[in-house]
């Protein structure tokens, strides 16, 4: 196959000519991460990718001497990044520049004249909130200690499996989860919101240990007190921020999933996953697998390959695979390249389900510094619960004010903006509604959009005592809900992907494999185990056991030899 896309060559490095012809869509960190572990386990894996570059929600933008990160920000989970890179063969310290922040973050309280200031330490988060609440320093010592417990049994027996076979919850019955099995139950039945409730009053405090939610993709009243585990990773933890920003680790994985021979087209739309069992379109003459057919063995289809067309010449193409891994948004994949007949996901299943927020992200390159903002700043209101429904319960109401969530990276990084200039990231959490509309350069966004970074900057500004921050802003550019929709085929515009909420967390989150198609797997923040770079990482060799046919629920050996 040769098209008139922008590909990335594999090096000569032997790919295993005996192994499978793999296809993955898309090339955010999961796609790249999947296609780097089973090149290197021998198979010849294809990446498409519908952009011009690498890196899906977890974007670059670049304009005027500053380059801004336009998707996560947070590093957490060190371990799970070290982890995949071991078993690539190198570390993270080979492939990264890691800088533990401190503060970890700073915390702007509606209605509070002074900001708190964390840190990933134990002892100083028990002294903060002891200072702010008498008697909470030693309810939070207790908070996270269960918190750290919850957290290493989840990452020994929970994340690391695709829950694809008996097996696999045959296997999470040892001693250690039956040991925890009463405070697991009790933390599945208990919302975020009841536990961090009974634990502190203050009302920032609940905000602290709350506000995981959203990184959840939901909020802490719907989200089970089993998450109250992401408290350890930024309370007592660590939180890291690696130099260039977070497109360097994108690049990091492109570079050792091509090194190890896999082969990255850009500008290659998938249009279409093809079968051996051709759909009624394909039967009333449509194009998908009118080149792929051959006689359908009894049972199951088995996948054939994909189609896909060349954004620069709009030529359509057919790649023969053995198997195809979609990392490409779920309900786009489900919806969009499978007919009606061969999804797992069809739309009645999404009318159930409870997407993520969207959310109004704001680039601002300002002129002079801005110590008032730490790396990371979150600016919490004081009526949360209102803030919340404006975002789950009632599409087109934008919050006012809003709890925004501000990165100043350029404090730790004087790469990502001209000296004497800062880098601002702001996100703004909205419903997830294309209908708010796209941003644009300078103002020239939706009306909607625009004026949610009117309100934003303004905030910004009084909350943090920076009162001519508007006069100081030099670069702008907004990016909008409809935007995530038309740049990532994201569900209902939103920016994470289906909230954790009990009915759509671990096994209930949904299969990494097709129900009517063997060869089909699903990868990525919009499958198991759920949102984030680290989760990304895991759900790729969650893929590889599956490949391999590995029922195990922890990690995989760092030598990446297989078990047994």
């Amino acid at each position: 196959m040769t098209g008139d896309s922008r590909e990335r060559r594999a090096s000569a490095a032997p790919c295993g000519a005996g192994g499978e012809r793999i296809v993955v869509v898309g090339a955010g960190i999961a796609g790249l991460a999947v296609a780097g572990l089973l090149s290197r386990d021998g198979h010849r894996v294809t990446v498409l990718e519908r952009g011009e570059r690498c890196g899906g929600r977890a974007g670059r933008y670049e304009v005027d001497g500053f380059r801004f990160d336009t998707g996560p920000s947070w590093y957490l989970m060190p371990e799970v990044f070290e982890h995949f890179f071991r078993l690539m063969g190198t570390s993270t310290g080979e492939a990264l520049r890691l800088e533990a922040l401190d503060p970890a973050y700073r915390v702007f309280g509606e209605n509070y004249d002074e900001p708190l200031e964390i840190r990933s330490d134990l002892e100083e988060t028990v002294r903060v909130f002891e200072s702010v609440e008498p008697g909470a320093g030693k309810r939070i010592r207790r908070y996270l200690a269960s918190a750290e417990r919850t957290y290493r049994v989840a990452a020994r027996h929970f994340l690391y499996t695709s829950y694809g076979s008996p097996a696999s919850f045959l296997q999470l019955l040892d001693r250690e989860v039956l040991a925890h099995l009463p405070q697991l139950a009790y933390q599945l039945l208990g919302s975020l919101r009841w536990l961090n409730h009974r634990t502190v009053r203050d009302t920032r405090l609940r905000q602290i240990l709350g506000y995981p939610a959203v990184f959840l993709a939901t909020q802490p009243r719907r989200a089970p007190a089993l998450y109250h585990l992401m408290s350890y990773l930024d309370l007592a933890d660590s939180v890291q921020y690696p130099q260039g920003g977070f497109s360097t680790i994108i690049d990091a994985v492109e570079d050792l999933a091509a090194g190890h021979g896999a082969r990255i087209t850009l500008g290659a739309e998938v249009t279409r996953i093809t079968t051996d069992a051709p759909s009624p379109e394909e039967r009333r003459g449509g194009p998908a697998g009118a080149r792929t057919r051959r006689r359908r063995p009894r049972g199951r289809a088995r996948v054939t390959g994909v189609t896909w067309r060349d954004s620069s010449s709009g030529r359509e193409h057919h790649e023969p695979a053995d198997r195809v891994i979609s990392a490409a948004d779920l309900h786009h994949t489900e919806t969009q390249l499978l007919s009606r007949s061969q999804q797992t996901y069809p739309e009645r299943y999404w009318a159930r389900r409870q997407t993520g927020p969207g959310a109004v992200l704001v680039l601002l390159g300002v002129r002079g510094e801005l110590p008032e903002l730490a790396h990371h700043s979150l600016m919490f209101t004081e009526d949360w619960d209102e803030n919340f429904a404006a975002i789950f319960d009632q599409p087109g109401r934008i919050p006012d004010p809003a709890s925004i969530y501000v990165c100043r990276p350029s404090m730790t990084d004087p790469t990502v903006a001209p000296e004497g200039h800062e880098n601002l990231f702001v996100l703004v959490p909205v419903a997830a509604d294309v209908g708010i509309g796209h941003g644009g350069d300078d103002g020239g966004g939706a009306a909607g959009v625009e004026d949610v970074a009117d309100q934003a900057i303004r905030q910004i500004s009084r909350w943090a005592g920076i009162p001519d921050l508007e006069q100081r802003v030099v670069v702008r550019r907004t990016i909008g809900p409809a935007d995530f929709a038309a740049d990532y085929n994201a569900w209902r515009g939103n920016v994470l992907g289906p909230g954790h909420t009990l009915r759509q967390s671990a096994f209930l989150r949904g299969r990494m494999r097709s129900r009517t198609i063997d060869g089909l797997h699903y990868c990525g923040s919009t499958t198991v185990p759920g949102i984030g770079l680290p989760m990304c990482l895991i759900s790729a060799e969650n893929v590889l056991k599956d490949v391999r046919g590995d029922t195990s629920t922890g990690p995989l050996p760092e030598s990446g030899e297989r078990r047994g």
